[in-house]
């Protein structure tokens, strides 16, 4: 037999079966046809060709029982081509497949009514060729045709709400296009799970779009072509599938793709057609599917943007996750408004860590309605859990978040389906291109490749300073999937990889702003050879960007609780540190430093510890915990002396006395002379010129005030006298100078002394000690006949510092703020 007659006999077998499956007469069918695979050989068993093609048989089977003709049209190719091929290679049993269906078409015919001459005459069926076997039909029994035009986007199943702008630009098209000129292709791309498809098929049956569209509305699901297609051939397969939507009969299908995409511009020329495009992936499947009538128009979902279509005229529609108050409403009407009212903050919880994806509201609102007892306080409880989320976003068994991530992971080759899954495990909630390169192991331009693409896929969201984070959910998926798919101990070398990468960055950075400052850690090997940003002309200002990167470092620092990890983890808390000397963040501040001081334990550095318990007694005493900075201090002082190093002493004495400033201020005085004394023992002037700061104030305070102003003019002089001159620590002597001179009733040289302190401290960012000296200030204009003409911008200045560091005088601050009444008043 040769290949067209193949080719016809397989069409017009398929089509028998399609005939005969959907009659009474299926059983006696399908009874001949079990014999006929059944039926020994003398070879043997029947042959792995005969098992497919009875397999092919009962997959078509199967699905007329569906209600989707897409199920039918893609088992009616599988066996087209699967009968094609054994023709092709000579196989008995297709030659006498062919044979019986043609003996059994009679029955099919009696069953069914032909279709009409005008069907036959508009080419939806086409007539058998003269040298084809007389007795194979070519007709579908015409129960299976829908009359009029196609309609084949599904209907959703829930109420539509929100998305209100993106319907009024899809509609405004429409309204512009009263006598269109051209074929409208939009894109709607955005996150897995963003609610693209169902605004997609919400419009498509929208009343005034399916009046635009009156020849049809066409529908592929790329998806489902990939799961059931050899790569590259979904375009292929789609193509077809429009063509037997618009009424060519399989038979006249051309095989090849530039063959069908000329027949499907042929047929769709004068149509005005919807085309919707679900889970395009590359735009060579959308290009290949524009139909040739204007006015027609295309709308494909996708995660990525496909940017390359917008040399085709295409238009994106981008799709964001919804706003707490659009998921709220979206919650409401899937689980009641009473259940939401019952615990307001409980449902904003939901819909922030379902990260604004209507996949994963409906499937929380689905939990809500189908367990009464669910409260929505327990579900955000549930979903708190990083490790647990996924899987609670889940009903029967089923987890339609998963599968929609799925779906866009599998699109990803093998390697960057690799890199996606590391970094998944970076800590914290942003990263640069820089620290990804580091998390994957490579170098920064294949780092970037990856980056790109899974932000053109919508899996990384790029933010205004150009770091990445991963939207919501994704990051969970991608954990997950490095969880089940990488080897062991994977996770631990990315952690480890990216602290390295953020202890030479902080520690360049802690250099840059003063490189003469005690620490214990010697990072000159870790930072040898390695390019410093913050000496590059146009480089990050190092606090700057130690600020930008704290949410980060902060989560690298958590993250870093395995003892592999305990030594560089407490090196970089005492790094990190030198941003909260500038910049206050207690919270934060106490965290790093109890966490570092643990991770010193761990690794048995004594000098580690000593010195990062004395720093945290800092933040300790800013928030009032004395006790507590006390017990860490009388720690920090015994690991000092069993690190027996005089000028870690000397520091720790230091923090020493600024507790005893407190409460016992001769305590103090002893504490910062014997902290001189080591300092200047172990030839470190800087210490020694800091500790006589801070033994000066310890004077002023227990009313020496004479000695005090001495102790700090020498102090001040010592410490811009210095290689590197500390005009930080020097404005801090400015200013416990400008309160010496008050004390001794200086007034006038106090307040333009405590003015110039209050500004230079702004100007080098050392806020908290800048918002001491306006206080100051504050303090001398509210007493009698002082001048109040900056009280009301000192206090407010000052209210606005104790804020952004947590400070818990903020409040007792804004009440003092508050009190001050009446107009501004008059400067004379």
């Amino acid at each position: 037999m040769g290949i067209e007659v193949a080719a016809l006999a397989a069409s017009g077998a398929t089509s028998t079966v399609i005939g005969l499956a959907v009659t009474e007469a299926w059983t006696q069918v399908r009874t001949r046809l079990t014999r006929l695979f059944s039926r020994r050989r003398p070879e043997g068993a029947p042959t792995d060709d005969d098992e497919q093609l009875r397999a092919a048989i009962e997959q078509l089977a199967a699905s007329l029982q569906s209600d989707s003709a897409h199920a039918v049209g893609d088992c009616a190719d599988q066996l087209r081509r699967r009968l094609r091929h054994s023709l092709r290679q000579g196989s008995e049993t297709a030659r006498e497949l062919v044979d019986l269906l043609g003996e059994m078409s009679d029955v099919s015919g009696s069953e069914g009514e032909p279709l009409s001459g005008d069907a036959r005459s508009q080419g939806a069926v086409p007539p058998a060729p003269p040298s084809a076997d007389s007795s194979i039909t070519y007709h579908v029994p015409e129960a299976l045709r829908c009359q009029g035009p196609p309609s084949q986007v599904p209907a959703l199943r829930h109420r539509f709400i929100n998305r209100s702008a993106e319907l009024a630009v899809l509609d405004r098209q429409l309204d512009r296009d009263t006598e269109p000129s051209h074929v409208d292709v939009r894109v709607l791309a955005g996150p897995p799970g963003v609610g693209k498809s169902a605004l997609a098929h919400y419009w498509a049956h929208a009343h005034q779009t399916r009046e635009r569209f009156s020849d049809g509305r066409l529908y592929v699901d790329f998806a489902a072509l990939r799961r059931h297609t050899d790569a590259g051939a979904d375009v292929t397969e789609a193509v077809g599938h429009c063509l037997r939507s618009l009424g060519v009969a399989d038979a006249l299908l051309p095989p090849s793709l530039g063959e069908r995409t000329a027949l499907f511009r042929d047929r769709t020329s004068g149509l005005r057609l919807l085309l919707v495009l679900d889970d395009v992936s590359a735009p060579a499947q959308v290009r290949a599917l524009i139909p040739n009538g204007p006015g027609s128009a295309v709308l494909a979902t996708s995660t990525s943007r496909l940017g390359e279509l917008s040399l085709d005229g295409a238009h994106p529609l981008p799709l964001e996750p919804l706003t707490e108050a659009a998921g709220l409403l979206l919650l409401t009407d899937r689980c009641g408004e009473e259940r939401v009212n019952a615990d307001p903050e409980a449902a904003k919880k939901v819909v922030s860590l379902c990260s604004g994806l209507p996949v994963a509201l409906q499937v929380a609102a689905a939990r809500l309605v189908n367990d009464p007892r669910l409260t929505l306080g327990a579900l955000a409880a549930e979903l708190q859990d990083d490790g647990r989320r996924l899987s609670a976003l889940s009903v029967g068994g089923e987890s339609p978040v998963s599968a929609v991530l799925d779906s866009a992971y599998r699109q990803l080759p093998d390697d960057l389906a690799h890199g996606y899954r590391l970094l998944g495990w970076i800590p914290g909630p942003s990263f640069d291109a820089a620290t990804a390169a580091a998390a994957l192991g490579r170098d920064l331009e294949s780092a970037q490749v990856l980056l790109d693409v899974l932000d053109d896929m919508s899996l990384l969201e790029l933010t205004e300073d150009r770091r990445y984070r991963f939207h919501g959910l994704v990051r969970l998926h991608a954990r997950d999937r490095a969880d089940a798919e990488e080897q062991s101990g994977t996770r631990l070398t990315v952690t480890e990889r990216v602290l390295t990468h953020y202890l030479v960055l902080t520690a360049l950075a802690d250099h840059s702003v003063r490189a003469d400052r005690l620490r214990v850690a010697d990072l000159r090997g870790v930072t040898a050879g390695r390019p410093d940003p913050f000496a590059a002309q146009y480089g990050p200002r190092p606090l700057d960007w130690l600020e930008a990167e704290r949410a980060n470092i902060m989560a690298v620092l958590r993250a870093a609780d395995a003892p592999s990890l305990h030594t560089p983890g407490w090196q970089l808390a005492e790094s990190f540190t030198v941003l909260f000397l500038h910049h206050r963040h207690l919270g934060d501040w106490r965290e790093s430093l109890e966490l570092g001081a643990r991770y010193a334990a761990a690794a048995v550095s004594p000098a580690a510890e000593a010195r990062l318990r004395s720093l945290l007694s800092r933040p300790l005493l800013d928030i009032g915990e004395h006790d507590r900075a006390h017990r860490e201090l009388s720690s920090a002082i015994s690991c000092a002396e069993i690190a027996d190093e005089p000028v870690l002493l000397a520091s720790v004495l230091e923090f020493s006395g600024r507790y005893w400033d407190r409460f016992d201020p001769d305590r103090a005085v002893a504490a910062y002379r014997r902290s001189m004394e080591l300092n200047t023992r172990g030839r470190e002037p800087r210490g020694a010129a800091i500790a006589a700061f801070f033994l000066g104030r310890a004077l002023d305070a227990r009313g020496d005030h004479d000695q005090a102003l001495g102790t700090l003019r020498q102090a001040r002089a010592d410490l811009l006298s210095l290689p590197a001159p500390d005009r930080r620590m020097a404005a801090r002597a400015t200013a416990a100078l400008g309160r010496a001179l008050d004390n001794l009733g200086r007034t006038g040289e106090a307040v333009p002394t405590l003015r110039e302190a209050a500004r230079t401290l702004e100007q080098l960012e050392a806020y908290a000690y800048a918002a001491e000296a306006l206080l100051d200030l504050v303090t001398i204009a509210e007493r009698p006949g002082h001048d109040r003409s900056t009280l009301r911008d000192d206090l407010t200045r000052a209210v606005t510092i104790h804020a952004d560091m947590g400070s818990p005088l903020t409040e007792s601050l804004r009440e003092r703020l508050r009190s001050l009444e009446g107009p501004r008043p008059n400067t004379d």
